[in-house]
């Protein structure tokens, strides 16, 4: 269970610094997409601390994947607004 816990913490970092990063993208160009990005990182960090803090973490959880899912389609939704949407 530690090296999990330990594990879990490293990905915890790595979503909350690239989430941090997409910040700061997003306000040097005002760019949605970055904006989507940073958004979606720090939700699945927060996702991801939600999980360490729980008793007996539940990775099979469908609320852990309801919220993955979000995150996935707001990237997915911004992408497909620059390339076509953005456009015109």
């Amino acid at each position: 269970m530690r090296i999990e816990a330990f594990l879990l913490g490293v990905i915890v970092t790595c979503s909350l610094t690239a989430g941090v990063f997409f910040l700061k993208f997003w306000r040097r160009t005002s760019d949605s997409l970055f904006l989507a990005f940073a958004v979606a990182f720090l939700i699945v960090g927060v996702n991801r601390i939600s999980t360490l803090m729980v008793d007996r973490p539940n990775e099979a959880s469908p609320w852990t994947y309801l919220v993955r899912l979000f995150a996935f389609l707001l990237i997915l939704a911004a992408i497909l607004h620059k390339n076509y949407w953005a456009k015109r």
